[in-house]
């Protein structure tokens, strides 16, 4: 926590706790259990070789899924910090919001949950609330990693661009300030750090970029042009745009917070709105980025290629697997029975780095 929680702030007191009790740590709080229970569950070291948005082994200098998820956490917890929230609850659903990824990133996802469709789909928020609650096992006791409810109501109501919250879980109206925290921190960096790598790879246009007015503001801010160095000038632009977004959403969430008049935990859950936001100015001129990485670097053709490939190799291996699910590990056989064949062989898949992937199809 930090040093003066705020009234409407997660507390342990506050908290709905574990659906199994546990014993008190001597020196650690319960939500840092949490974060610790992720940084050292399987399915958080497997997000090194998962795509962000280019392949994880093409080049050392791209993030991966895992190196996304580090920025995501310290993005929140600077915020948290000044809004005088938990920050060891943002940190841990900083950490785990994107465990239930698939390998080859929302490509991957897409691909899943058309395989999926008959099955109930495929969706890596519910995902990631499988892994913790259910995939993982590190204990005698039960099965998951029993995160606190807090924790998992900030994992299952992620919000973004590219996430369908499962509100339909939990009870809430809305998530507590913390899990609001690290869906903004999470739009944030992703970003900010594909900016960044999407001009290392070449795939961005700087005469177009030069239109988008936050990309030309940072520019001048770090006065481009007096650094003679493309690397530097191009992580010195990404990380001024992201603390122009950091410092205004804690300017702009401390005012909607106040003009909300929430004063307790309970009035931040029943609120039908989001009160850790961007300025309206900023809000606009981040979604200005957003439609300008989507049209010239998601859908750039260079990535899309591989696209209908990848498509074609996890067809194969969900097939493949159906039909002989002894090939799998019998940790995710014994699931068949209560999950069903499909799921199982889903939740096998979806855990899979990209380059564990491929090594597989190749073997069968």
């Amino acid at each position: 926590m930090s040093e003066k929680p705020a009234a409407y702030a997660v507390t342990e007191r506050l908290s709905r706790g574990r659906a199994f009790r546990e014993k008190p740590h001597p020196y650690r709080s319960d939500f840092e259990r949490d974060r610790d229970r992720i940084i050292h569950c399987s399915a958080f070291r497997r997000l090194e070789g998962k795509t962000q948005v280019f392949a994880p082994g093409l080049d050392d200098y791209y993030r991966t899924r895992l190196t996304h998820t580090i920025e995501v956490a310290q993005i929140g917890r600077t915020i948290a910090k000044e809004l005088h929230l938990n920050i060891s609850l943002t940190e841990a659903i900083c950490l785990a919001h994107d465990l239930g990824h698939p390998p080859f990133g929302h490509a991957g996802e897409k691909i899943l949950d058309n395989l999926m469709n008959r099955f109930g789909g495929f969706e890596h928020n519910r995902q990631s609330l499988r892994i913790v609650d259910l995939l993982e096992h590190p204990y005698p006791r039960f099965v998951g990693l029993n995160l606190m409810y807090e924790t998992r109501l900030g994992l299952g109501m992620h919000r973004g661009p590219f996430d369908r919250p499962s509100a339909n879980l939990f009870a809430e109206s809305n998530c507590s300030l913390e899990g609001q925290v690290a869906d903004i921190a999470d739009r944030i960096a992703y970003n900010c750090h594909d900016l960044e790598d999407g001009m290392r790879a070449g795939l961005l246009d700087n005469a177009k970029l030069k239109n988008i007015a936050i990309f030309a503001d940072a520019q001048k801010q770090i006065n481009a042009g007096a650094i003679k160095d493309r690397s530097i000038r191009q992580t010195r632009t990404a990380k001024a745009v992201i603390d122009r977004l950091v410092s205004d959403c804690i300017g702009a969430s401390k005012k909607n917070i106040a003009r909300a008049k929430v004063k307790t935990l309970k009035d931040v859950y029943g609120t039908g709105e989001n009160l850790v936001v961007l300025s309206a100015k900023e809000a606009a001129s981040l979604a200005e980025l957003e439609k300008f990485l989507l049209q010239n670097l998601y859908l750039h053709k260079a990535l899309l290629q591989t696209t209908d490939k990848i498509k074609n190799l996890l067809g194969k291996l969900f097939k493949k697997l159906c039909r002989k699910p002894e090939l799998m590990p019998a940790y995710f056989r014994r699931f068949i029975p209560e999950e069903g064949l499909q799921r199982a062989v889903c939740d096998y898949i979806a855990g899979m780095t990209d380059r564990f992937c491929l090594k597989m199809l190749g073997e069968i």
